[in-house]
C-alpha cells in the first residue's frame, strides 16, 4: 500500500483530502505543521507528500526547502497546495523543490487523477 503525507493544519481540508486518498487505497499521515512534516517526510519516506502552502509554524515553501536539503528528502515528491492562488505562485513553488503544485478548493475526482499522476511514476 502506498503512503502519502498530508501536510494540512485546516482540519476540514485535512479530513476530505485524508477521506479521498484512504477511500483510492492509500495509506495516509497527517499532520498540521510544517515542522513536523519535514520530520515524518524525512523519516517515514512517503510515496508522496502534499504540502499545505501556508501552516501556522513555517510555510510549506520552507518545509519543502528543508526536505531538499537534506540527502533522504531530495527525491521525494512533493505536492505543494495552496487556496490562495496568485500569479506566480506555481513558479515559486516549484522553484522550492515541489514536484507539483494543486489550487484549493479541490474537485474529489480531478484531485484524484493528478494524485494518480504522480504516484505512478518513480521517484523524481
Amino acid at each position: 500500500m502506498k503512503t502519502v503525507l498530508l501536510v494540512e493544519d485546516n482540519e476540514a481540508n485535512q479530513y476530505l483530502i485524508r477521506f479521498i486518498l484512504e477511500k483510492n487505497g492509500l495509506k495516509v499521515i497527517t499532520t498540521k505543521n510544517g515542522l513536523n512534516g519535514v520530520k515524518i517526510a524525512l523519516e517515514k519516506q512517503p510515496e508522496l507528500v502534499i504540502m499545505d502552502v501556508q501552516l501556522p509554524d513555517i510555510n510549506g515553501l520552507n518545509a519543502t526547502r528543508k526536505i531538499r536539503e537534506h540527502p533522504d528528502g531530495k527525491d521525494l515528491k512533493i505536492i505543494a497546495l495552496t487556496s490562495y492562488a496568485m500569479t506566480g505562485d506555481r513558479d515559486k513553488a516549484l522553484a522550492a523543490g515541489c514536484t507539483g503544485y494543486m489550487e484549493k478548493p479541490i474537485d474529489p475526482k480531478n484531485f484524484m487523477i493528478e494524485i494518480k499522476k504522480y504516484l505512478s511514476e518513480g521517484r523524481s
